[in-house]
């Protein structure tokens, strides 16, 4: 396969996308929309691509594009609160404007980064296949990558595969680690005695996943895959695990839920009236994921794409760790 354009390539899991392809051998164009982190990319050698991808944007008026024979779409607006018209415009928009670019280009390959978030509901859920009825959006991430989704599998000429990882964290995490870590400083709540479970996926699993979709044949287009650990944990065992490397100790509060959830509500309706709409401490999804057992059935991706995970939660735990807890801002 020759060059590869990954979108959201300053981001997290963009970024070591990008740093496997370069190791491989592989060109890259990167598209980011952190100027730092893109600066540092060009600086690493890399072709950077700077556009907004909610704008159209048009492949035969700019050379400076080259030849692309796949996307990597990783680009999006990932958060449990906010407008709908910014996610609309950032995983909606930016996807149908990157369909439309790939098939001026004749792209053979468009990997989508989805999200487990559109199957998520609140209830326990597991084992979770890629064809279980989706239930109503729990909110506007859910609800706009569930539109990309539908973008991407119904442009079948550009060899679409959708992967949905889960929970996904590593050495750059932004933002699973640094939330949880950051929600430890407090009580912890321990909501339904404990039962909530779920499975994550180290950041060097998903990229597998993604080498391997692009590598895949045409069984697998049109095709949407779970991406996991397949190790299903407490979440208790977790946030724990989790910040005893961090060196931060856990509190545990055992909290009602229905009395936390309304008042989430209350604070999530309160936060869209204000000006600056700023996420508000607590959301409903949020207090989901700390109540509610959640995990995928990951064996279609075995099947088809050959991919498995290699990397168990504690190994997953060493490798982010590596660096010791000043990269964390805990030491």
């Amino acid at each position: 396969m020759g060059r590869v354009l990954v979108t959201g390539a300053s981001g997290f899991l963009g970024g070591h996308i990008v740093a496997r392809l370069a190791a491989a051998g592989m060109p890259v164009l990167a598209q980011g929309r952190d100027i730092r982190r893109s600066a540092a990319l060009e600086a690493a050698g890399h072709t950077v691509m700077r556009c907004d991808l909610s704008q159209p944007f048009d492949a035969k008026s700019d050379t400076g594009f080259g030849e692309i024979d796949a996307i990597v779409h990783c680009a999006a607006l990932s958060s449990p609160f906010g407008r709908l018209a910014d996610f609309e415009a950032a995983n909606v928009t930016a996807t149908r404007n990157l369909v439309d670019f790939a098939r001026q280009l004749g792209v053979q390959r468009f990997v989508q980064i989805s999200t487990p978030s559109v199957c998520f509901a609140f209830r326990d859920q597991l084992c979770v296949t890629e064809n279980s009825p989706l239930p109503d959006p729990v909110n506007h991430y859910a609800r706009t990558k569930r539109q990309g989704e539908d973008i991407v599998l119904t442009a079948a000429d550009i060899g679409p595969v959708v992967l949905r990882p889960r929970g996904i964290y590593g050495a750059g995490d932004r933002a699973l680690l640094p939330r949880l870590l950051q929600a430890a400083r407090r009580p912890l709540p321990l909501f339904r005695d404990g039962q909530a479970r779920i499975d994550l996926t180290h950041v060097d699993d998903v990229v597998d996943a993604v080498f391997a979709a692009l590598a895949a044949g045409s069984a697998a287009e049109g095709q949407i895959f779970n991406i996991s650990s397949g190790e299903v944990l407490a979440v208790r065992h977790i946030a724990d695990s989790a910040c005893a490397r961090a060196g931060l100790p856990t509190r545990w509060r055992k909290t009602p839920l229905a009395p936390a959830m309304l008042a989430a509500g209350v604070m999530e309706a309160v936060a869209l009236l204000l000006p600056r709409r700023l996420e508000p401490p607590v959301t409903r999804y949020g207090l989901g994921l700390f109540a509610y057992a959640q995990s995928l059935d990951i064996s279609k991706a075995g099947r088809i794409l050959g991919w498995t995970p290699k990397a168990s939660f504690e190994d997953g735990l060493d490798r982010t760790f590596a660096r010791g807890r000043e990269a964390w801002g805990t030491a």
